[in-house]
């Protein structure tokens, strides 16, 4: 019996897909990239057209073994890892490594899909194709340049900074945009201004109105004494209702997700780091047993930034909708976002790939977090395919002499979307005043003014920082999360709240950028960047002629930042702690595992220590502090600090109700 060898990339995918498949079906994984460039050699033959090296990854040896004996069995080879530039890539590095080239007695084909359900495997089997060598181009061109920034620029931050730094391509414009920021919020010099808001009285009614300015005019109240002067002239007295607007506000439901947008909801509502939401939507993609179903895939594809939805479901969500909610919820517009000239449209919105399986139907086989991520996908597709919301709104205008207030107000009339996916921002004020009649006397109950300052920019969050890499064109969607991850790793960046804020040491790393390697940090350098891969991916541009453009110049700065740059002394954090071996304060250091504390008296004192991070809880065995630690791999844990109890847990504990 013909046998046929399926390669995907992940475990979880492979048994997913096992089960849509018969008997003459071998289902293996590669477990990600089978081949890379040297990590001990730069790689790239510079003199030969810039042909980059590539070899075996160390570990893969054995996996590569069993993967050449399935393919002795197999008479079709059929190339299934991920519908982008880096899984076409991953599958032309397999019949390399495979050598499934010289096999002519066997059939090589790519197949992807968008979604792992049973439908869209078996179709990707019957629609087999060839490596498409513009994808697999794009993605060595993205390889090599980061692979010529890394190990270009990391030596010199190494040489004139500190070891174990790195730089990178879009590393590096990330950590310039959180820099500026900083130093945007530091020159900022506050503004003081007022507000005057007035409850005004109708019978019965209370009426929230704030004050506009004079003769009909927006007027900005600076001082006290202007906020005060104008507060006496209206105290007590009646005011008239001068004019009464009434219309219709139309909420337009949101569109679906792209990797961009569901991290950003995703941390601003979920309270989840980019890194947690791609993971957790990996597994949700790649595999999850549901009852009745078996391991299945819950979600599409989640690496998009298109917000394109196939046909069939579109028809599906609008049925759905129609029999649960009303024809009346249905829409019959497709979504459409702005247009982008940088959007790869291969790939669909993420969204669930089955509509029956609601939250509340997979909520006991789905953990916490996975099912939180999974109602918001749901919550956020369905939503895209109902009708806008209606409000009924109301602009008052109140005149009282030369004096105007203002009041607004809206009534949901029908609820549309919302119906399903209402956390959203709303800045109507949801007070009623259809009532209201031009003409009228009401009056005022009471009226202050309240001083205020303007605010600097808000710190980037990972969610408003992935926003405006996007934005910028700045980077893929698969490079947001590690980007982030990277840069808190290397503690250029560090995280309080949600909030991110440059270090010290991000600082010096990001001023020798700036002056050494301007264009590296520029957005609209790395963006067009991204435009000339594009380009690549498209078939219009050969893929060294970029790499033609662009090694030259990093070269040049390079060996003139090494002879140029003076060395930057980046002083440790001292911590309270006293070196018990030679009394010095000890100060707080990064290794692989995070923090820990070292004596400053090296080499003379080589005396290190934990660094103890207390995070305000009380351990619920016996009352002490609980800290954070690590395992020896790195994984992060809870653990009382007492040496006596044995309170461990892998969740950080919630504070007592109990405990201030």
């Amino acid at each position: 019996m013909a046998q046929n060898l399926v390669i995907v990339e992940s475990p979880a995918k492979m048994k997913t897909i096992k089960k849509f498949l018969g008997p003459n079906y071998i289902v293996d994984a590669s477990m990600g990239h089978v081949r890379d460039m040297p990590k001990s050699s730069f790689g790239i033959d510079v003199e030969h057209d810039y042909e980059p090296k590539y070899i075996t990854i160390r570990g893969k040896g054995e996996l590569l073994a069993a993967l050449r004996k399935d393919v002795k069995k197999a008479d079709k080879i059929y190339l299934a890892t991920d519908p982008d530039r880096e899984g076409e890539a991953i599958s032309w590095h397999l019949i390399a490594a495979l050598n499934l080239e010289n096999q002519k007695d066997k059939k090589v084909y790519r197949i992807t899909f968008n979604e792992i359900t049973k439908n869209a495997v078996k179709n990707a089997i019957k629609h087999p194709r060839e490596i498409d060598m513009n994808l697999v181009d794009a993605q060595q061109a993205r390889r090599v340049m980061d692979r010529i920034v890394g190990y270009s620029i990391s030596p010199l931050l190494w040489e004139k900074i500190r070891r174990g730094l790195s730089a990178g391509r879009v590393q590096s414009v990330a950590l310039n945009l959180i820099s500026e920021r900083e130093n945007e919020i530091a020159a900022f010099v506050p503004e003081e201004y007022w507000t005057i808001d007035a409850l005004i009285g109708s019978g019965s009614r209370e009426i929230k109105a704030a004050y506009y300015g004079e003769e009909g005019k927006k007027t900005a109240v600076k001082s006290k004494e202007e906020a005060d002067r104008i507060v006496a002239a209206v105290k007590d007295a009646d005011i008239t209702v001068a004019e009464v607007k009434n219309a219709e506000r139309i909420k337009n439901p949101p569109l679906p997700f792209t990797t961009s947008t569901l991290q950003q909801e995703a941390s601003k509502y979920l309270n989840m780091s980019t890194q947690k939401t791609m993971r957790i939507a990996q597994k949700l993609y790649e595999g999850v047993d549901i009852k009745g179903y078996g391991s299945i895939g819950l979600i599409t594809y989640l690496r998009t930034d298109s917000v394109r939805i196939s046909e069939e479901a579109l028809a599906a969500a609008s049925q759905y909708i129609g029999e649960n909610y009303g024809e009346q919820y249905v829409s019959h517009t497709k979504p459409q976002a702005r247009s982008k000239g940088n959007v790869q449209d291969a790939h669909e919105a993420i969204r669930p790939t089955y509509l029956e399986l609601t939250p509340v139907r997979v909520k006991e086989e789905l953990g916490r977090d996975e099912w939180r991520l999974y109602q918001l996908i749901w919550n956020r597709f369905i939503a895209c395919r109902m009708t806008p919301a209606v409000y009924a709104t109301t602009q008052v205008k109140l005149k009282k002499d030369s004096h105007w207030f203002t009041a607004s107000g809206s009534k949901l009339k029908f609820d549309g979307f919302l119906s399903v996916y209402s956390n959203q921002d709303d800045s109507v004020e949801k007070q009623d005043l259809s009532a209201l009649k031009e003409g009228e006397t009401v009056r005022f109950r009471s009226v202050a003014g309240t001083r205020h300052f303007t605010e600097p920019p808000a710190h980037y969050t990972e969610a408003s920082l992935v926003r405006k890499l996007e934005e910028d064109g700045i980077g893929r969607p698969s490079t947001y999360a590690p980007t982030i991850t990277t840069l808190l790793q290397r503690h250029y960046i560090t995280k309080e709240k949600k909030n991110l804020f440059v270090t010290e040491l991000g600082q010096a790393v990001n001023d020798m950028m700036v002056k050494s390697f301007p264009s590296i940090v520029d957005s609209k350098f790395t963006a067009n960047m991204e435009y000339m891969l594009d380009s690549v991916a498209e078939g219009k541009l050969n893929w060294k002629t970029v790499i033609e453009n662009f090694y030259p110049d990093i070269e040049e700065a390079v060996q003139k930042a090494r002879e140029n740059l003076e060395k930057v002394q980046v002083a440790d954090q001292v911590s309270d702690v006293i070196c018990d071996k030679c009394g010095r304060n000890m100060v707080i250091k990064y290794g692989p595992h995070g923090k820990f504390l070292a004596c400053p008296g090296f080499p003379e004192c080589r005396n290190t220590l934990p660094f103890i991070e207390k995070i305000g809880v009380k351990c619920p065995k016996c009352g002490g502090e609980v800290i954070k630690r690590r395992t020896k791999k790195g994984r992060l844990y809870y653990a009382c600090e007492n040496k006596d109890c044995d309170f461990m847990s892998w969740q950080r504990p919630k504070k007592a109700e109990n405990q201030e």
